[in-house]
């Protein structure tokens, strides 16, 4: 498909001793449309040239005008102030978008990522503790990012690294001991799990001791003890059992399910390595890297004092088999932004293990905000935390409510409120900068009417219940293109051409909001559209081209969907 910006771009570089991929940079699309499709401000050029912005774009509009004129793709060019503002050929952007839609299902698609490896670690949720609420944004911010780089042709590779080892399973071990009771775990295992948990938990505060045992009980688990290792394995066996069923409703898939665990008997070699170098030492009993000359004031702790490793060491093994394994050009890390420091510490640690530069290069914590509750952070330690599988159920119930209100005859009522309410909680976690905090609001969420997951899916099913009333869609050989010249038909085209720029934007920030607000910008230009004109209309050729942007918006409102992980509805 044609690149305006890169048409402009070479039309300038005729002019001016500038290469035509720095001036592409400098191009902008303004906000209001009638001061041009593109912009080019030239103030950009201003210290370069040595000129007033208002000359540069005087001197530029007559040296590249003749041009403009012989030109297919530009209309004209005016001045406005220190810009150079260009008007594209609306017809034949209109005639490229919808040839392009028309040619496949797979409309953006691309192979620019052919040849490199991607790994996305995301979601690793914490075995025997509920996979609640704050686990959500890991899990969809990671999901979304998986779809988008393996749609634009990268090969892909999500994991869910667990959180399956740790000091935590010391105290879990030790509360067993205590309080256990297998009949009683089986039957449910995370809210036995937890409580046993909490208990231990406060039991540590009281009593150093027991502390102490616990973390003899992890120390035990390192090194292979036959009790220690069984009863791990049935907790992480049963917590599995139970974090598949959220899993199934949210529709997310991984290609490896390598936790914590999984590095147990590979640290030994990052701790040699580590030791090699000169930087590991001893502090406290501890082994530690001192980073404060990389501007890291906390060191980064290797082993502990009784010899058991750290979360560090840990993701320091899993960088050295992945990097091996899988060769990654990238290895994106989406956490939370409490653990920013955790994740430059390993970074800086990953540079001594000896690797190339391309893997340590590579390495990117993808951090986010928090999901709030009314009463403030989750603490699974305290007991403040919502399952995340209930709220999953939960919204899907609120959603068949309202559709049952609104549409009593709909059919297959159960099927839609399920893809109307998971999508709803996708689609509000991926509505804003993933940095930003979210407090959680039903109101919301559930929102037919606002910037919401139920609004785009409510937009895609009036395209088809348009399309339900023809017969059949009509070829786009066939479509006059003089009759999507007016104003709410071309938004509709100009967004519907930045789709798949819009998915580059989302790797290039790692950033799915970026494609949210422009399926919320699509609904809002089709709703517009529809309601300003009419699209079963007399007119044969009117009908047909009007009929067939609708048919577009709507497979283009169902890729973007789709990528975020939201099903979208035929009816609603």
């Amino acid at each position: 498909m044609l690149n305006f910006k890169q048409e402009i771009a070479e039309y300038i570089e005729k002019v001016v001793d500038i290469e035509k991929n720095e001036l592409e940079k400098y191009i902008e699309k303004p906000k209001d449309t009638t001061n041009g499709d593109y912009a080019f401000p030239c103030f950009r050029l201003a210290k370069q040239l040595k000129k007033a912005p208002q000359i540069i774009a005087e001197d530029i509009k007559e040296k590249i005008e003749s041009d403009i004129e012989k030109s297919k793709e530009i209309e004209k060019v005016e001045i406005a102030g220190g810009y150079l503002n260009f008007y594209i050929n609306k017809n034949l952007i209109t005639e490229e978008v919808l040839k392009e839609i028309s040619k496949s299902d797979e409309y953006g698609k691309s192979d620019i990522g052919k040849g490199k490896n991607i790994v996305i670690d995301y979601s690793a949720p914490n075995i025997a503790k509920p996979f609640h609420i704050g686990h959500l944004r890991s899990t969809v911010i990671g999901g979304a990012l998986y779809n988008i780089y393996k749609y634009l042709g990268y090969n892909t590779i999500g994991i869910n690294h667990l959180g399956d080892y740790g000091t935590q399973f010391g105290k879990l071990i030790e509360g067993y001991k205590l309080w256990g009771h297998e009949y009683e775990i089986e039957k449910n295992p995370i809210n036995e799990l937890t409580k046993i948990y909490i208990r231990i938990n406060n039991l540590c505060k009281e009593d150093e001791n027991v502390l102490n045992r616990c973390r003899d009980n992890f120390k035990k688990l390192e090194d292979g003890d036959e009790y220690c290792t069984k009863i791990w394995k049935k907790f992480r066996e049963l917590s599995l059992k139970e974090f598949e069923k959220v899993y199934e409703l949210l529709g997310s898939k991984f290609d490896s399910w390598n936790g914590e665990a999984f590095y147990s008997d590979k640290m030994s070699e990052v701790i040699e390595i580590l030791q090699n170098t000169g930087k590991l030492q001893e502090s406290q009993g501890a082994k530690i890297i001192d980073l404060e000359n990389k501007g890291i004031n906390t060191p980064c702790i290797i082993e502990k004092t009784n010899g058991s490793t750290t979360y560090a060491t840990r993701d320091l093994a899993a960088i050295l088999y992945r990097a091996r394994n899988y060769d990654f050009d990238k290895a994106l890390y989406v956490t939370s932004y409490e653990q920013v420091l955790h994740f430059k510490q390993v970074f800086e640690v990953a540079k001594l293990l000896g690797l190339d530069e391309k893997y340590t290069n590579g390495l990117e914590h993808v951090s986010f905000g928090m999901v709030l509750l009314p009463t403030g952070k989750m603490s699974t330690r305290e007991g403040n935390v919502v399952k995340l599988e209930d709220l999953l159920n939960e919204s899907i119930q609120r959603a068949k409510k309202i559709i049952e209100e609104k549409n009593p005859d709909l059919e297959n009522k159960e099927e839609i409120a399920k893809k109307v309410g998971i999508g709803a909680i996708i689609f509000n976690d991926l509505a804003n900068s993933r940095v930003k905090d979210e407090i959680f609001d039903w109101d919301i969420i559930l929102n037919f009417q606002g910037e919401t997951g139920p609004y785009i899916q409510y937009t895609y099913v009036r395209t088809q219940s348009v399309l339900e009333k023809i017969e059949e869609i009509p070829e786009i050989s066939k479509i006059k293109l003089d009759n999507l010249t007016d104003m709410y038909s071309q938004n509709i085209i100009k967004l519907l051409y930045d789709f798949q720029n819009v998915l580059i934007q989302v790797t290039q920030k790692e950033e799915p909001s970026i494609l949210s607000r422009y399926l919320i910008e699509l609904a809002k230009s089709y709703s517009t559209f529809y309601n300003e004109n009419k699209i079963l209309c007399e007119e044969k050729e009117l009908q047909e081209a009007r009929i067939y942007l609708t048919y577009a918006t709507g497979k283009v409102l169902k890729i973007g969907s789709n990528l975020l992980g939201i099903t979208m509805p035929n009816k609603m």
